[in-house]
């Protein structure tokens, strides 16, 4: 049975604080607490540009999903990017991050969210067996590309 996943609030961002931090350093993503606290809230406060989503129990989350939203006229509209999942490493292991995605993918189409993007580096053997359970394939002929302002 997959743990639970909800839309997070304002006062879940105490909860949410060590999740991030516990990411970053996973991720060796450079980032300081004040930014995380700064760019989280706007997205736990009923930010357009995106939403927190948090896996297992309200008072003791294992894990989130942060999605950002766009618009794109290729795939008919509104399309999402996951920019940050994270599961707790004592919780990863049977089907929870595969679960949680899913039901990700099915609250989001039911909106009328036409497309989701992620990125992932094509050295994580795991994470890429995980996405692929869950559909996501590279498309063909495109690379993301980026530039820092």
């Amino acid at each position: 049975m997959s743990p639970a996943l909800y839309r997070a609030k304002p006062d879940d961002l105490e909860r949410l604080m060590p999740l991030g931090a516990a990411f970053h350093a996973e991720e060796i993503l450079q980032s300081t607490e004040d930014t995380r606290r700064a760019t989280l809230a706007p997205l736990l406060d009923g930010s357009p540009h995106g939403a927190v989503y948090l896996i297992g129990p309200q008072r003791a989350p294992i894990g989130y999903i942060v999605v950002t939203f766009g618009w794109s006229v290729a795939p008919g509209g509104l399309d999402g990017f996951i920019d940050e999942i994270f599961i707790s490493s004592g919780a990863r292991g049977p089907g929870v991050g595969s679960e949680e995605i899913t039901s990700l993918v099915a609250m989001l189409k039911s909106v009328g969210m036409k497309a989701l993007y992620l990125e992932v580096d094509p050295k994580n053997a795991r994470a890429l067996r995980l996405y692929g359970r869950c559909h996501f394939k590279p498309r063909s002929g495109y690379q993301i590309m980026s530039r820092v302002l």
